[in-house]
């Protein structure tokens, strides 16, 4: 049946079902406390981190960080899409699922659309390797990289022979087909010059398939000297590459159960590595692996190996990977760091020395700790005390980004036998230097005398927050509306949030509008309204920050990290003002501005 499913329809299901009943009818949850607990179905465990709050009708990972409503538990447990999984538990309650008409459909069909043409793409791109007169350009150069017909068949490579329109007209002779090339990245459209032209020319084709194994992108290895040696394909709505990973798809129907993942630099690695029995690689595209990148990885395995060069541009890329991974380092996950020799990569050091000896350095790679003390220690003399505390200045910041748990307790009793300081001194420190960035905070704001609790209302709870919601308000008031939605009742929309230049802001705003149009909506509906998107990654993120929530006054809360917002932005305005006015001759000020800038100035200096 055709046409989207209505959002009422979506929030009237989500209200008639229970997830705990839903869950346990797969999984066997325990009660602890107010939540169930279970070891995680989506990775493995022996303690159990998997938990199921039944007053707001969702679940979370401690884990792996898996997350969500009814709905996505059903799709990420029995692997299936969106419309399945409603489909799936409307049955359970004797629902028929409703359809609404297909204008509404507009953006999701375009998006199948563009799946559809990216995979008709990908079917010509590969003929093309097994029948173009030119054919054996791209077979050669493939052969002489060691690579079989069965490994360039597990990942559907294939080849774009010269020209400017083989693609264009072979699959993009109507007006509708060439404009879903263009919006899927393969065509390359210059309406003010009248052309339009294929983007991979003369290139082996690496597609690009999402965790559920659609193209999504493709990849381009030259086969002669041009530049660039590998072109991607560019932003779409269906590629972001800042999420995506070459080779996780085909890592994971690999193996059953993924144990790690080898993270590398490029696409013959990942590919040369399977070749080889590595079949657990994947490879970021064309940049430096995020915070967003593992926590995907995490739901899937509990091992990390970054693979870099071993000269400096390597151990500067390692450290960007180290200050992503540090937030996710939950209790339970392993991260390490693999060091090539000097001038070669996976592809071609696999190839040298084997699978066996291969995996035997992924074996010995360096454990982040390791890492993190001995590249953090470079430069400086420890056996100083002078060095001893830029050390612990420099790393105690990073312990900090640590998740609350074990791994993160152990790390602060390390670095205090590295200093001679006592864990106790460490976090005193510490907490000094928070005060004193909050100190320079606060006084920025425009409030005459603000308590410490109205400046940075984040820090009123009672339990220690994550580093991501003391550094972020607005991501703290979109976790106080997840965990309590009614909060909202009597809160208007701040007007200064229009002109918030975070990305966060808009998703605020929105949850704020929606809760205002329907105060009745749940945290499990409001997890529900954005699934699948990336505002509902962010949410899902969000729902660990439950913990770190006080039981005090919610409403307050949210009334008073609002506030602290507005008075960012008038601060932010009285500043650009005065800059403004200042940037002038004074002579040349007219009276209005003169009397516009003293007034400023003093309003700054009472404030």
């Amino acid at each position: 049946m055709s046409g989207r499913i209505p959002q009422s329809f979506i929030d009237d299901l989500l209200d008639r079902l229970d997830i705990v009943e839903v869950i346990d009818r797969r999984v066997s949850l325990k009660k602890s406390g107010r939540n169930y607990t279970a070891c995680c179905p989506f990775h493995d465990e022996k303690t159990p981190s998997f938990s199921v709050n039944q007053e707001k009708q969702f679940f979370y990972c401690f884990g792996c960080g898996a997350g969500g409503n009814a709905i996505g538990f059903i799709m990420d447990y029995e692997r299936m899409g969106f419309p399945q999984a409603v489909e799936t538990l409307a049955d359970t309650v004797g629902l028929e699922v409703p359809r609404e008409a297909t204008v509404f459909q507009e953006e999701p069909q375009q998006k199948k659309n563009i799946y559809s043409t990216l995979e008709k793409a990908t079917d010509f791109y590969r003929q093309q390797l097994k029948t173009h007169p030119q054919k054996s350009r791209a077979v050669d150069y493939l052969k002489m990289r060691g690579l079989s017909g069965e490994i360039a068949r597990d990942f559907d490579l294939g080849y774009a022979p010269p020209g400017w329109d083989n693609l264009l007209k072979a699959i993009g002779q109507s007006n509708e087909n060439s404009q879903l090339l263009i919006d899927g990245g393969l065509l390359i459209d210059k309406p003010e010059e009248n052309k339009c032209y294929d983007r991979f020319r003369d290139r082996i084709i690496f597609p690009i398939h999402d965790i559920r194994g659609r193209v999504i992108a493709f990849g381009g290895r030259v086969l002669g000297d041009e530049k660039p040696k590998y072109l991607n394909s560019p932003e779409t709505t269906v590629f972001h590459k800042s999420r995506e990973l070459y080779g996780l798809y085909q890592s994971r129907k690999a193996n059953r159960q993924l144990q790690r993942l080898l993270i590398v630099e490029g696409y013959m690695d990942v590919v040369a590595l399977a070749q080889h029995g590595i079949n657990w690689a994947a490879a970021t595209l064309g940049t430096a692996t995020s915070t967003e990148h593992l926590t995907k990885v995490f739901r899937l395995c509990s091992e990390v190996i970054f693979c870099f060069d071993g000269d400096e541009a390597g151990r500067r890329a390692a450290t960007r990977a180290l200050e992503s991974a540090l937030p996710v380092m939950e209790d339970g996950r392993l991260a390490r760091f693999l060091f090539l020799p000097q001038g070669e990569d996976p592809d071609t050091l696999v190839r040298q020395i084997g699978a066996s000896r291969f995996t035997h350095l992924v074996d010995q790679a360096q454990p982040l700790e390791d890492f993190l003390f001995e590249s953090m220690a470079a430069n400086l003399n420890l056996n100083t005390l002078d060095g001893r505390a830029r050390f612990s200045k420099t790393v105690t910041p990073m312990i900090n980004q640590l998740p609350a748990g074990i791994f993160k307790e152990l790390m602060m009793t390390r670095l205090a036998e590295t200093t001679g300081l006592s864990t106790e001194k460490l976090a005193e420190i510490q907490e000094l230097h928070e005060a004193s960035k909050h100190s320079e905070e606060v006084s920025a704001a425009p409030d005459s005398k603000p308590t410490p609790e109205a400046a940075n209302p984040v820090q009123r709870s009672s339990k220690p927050s994550p580093p991501e919601a003391t550094r972020n308000p607005i991501l703290y008031a979109i976790a106080l509306l997840l965990h309590e939605p009614k909060a909202a009742k009597k809160i208007e929309i701040p007007s200064s949030l229009e002109h918030n230049e975070s990305i966060h802001a808009p998703l605020l705003m929105a949850i704020l509008e929606l809760l205002h149009k329907r105060p009745e909506s749940t945290s499990a509906m409001l997890i529900g309204r954005w699934y699948g998107e990336p505002w509902g990654e962010t949410l899902q993120q969000l729902l660990q920050l439950e913990q770190f929530i006080s039981e005090a006054d919610l409403e307050q809360e949210l009334i008073d990290t609002l506030s602290y917002l507005d008075q960012l932005h008038q601060r932010t305005k009285l500043d650009n003002q005065v800059d403004k006015l200042l940037s002038k001759d004074y002579a040349q000020l007219s009276e209005e501005e003169k009397t516009l800038l003293k007034q400023s100035l003093s309003d700054m200096h009472s404030k």
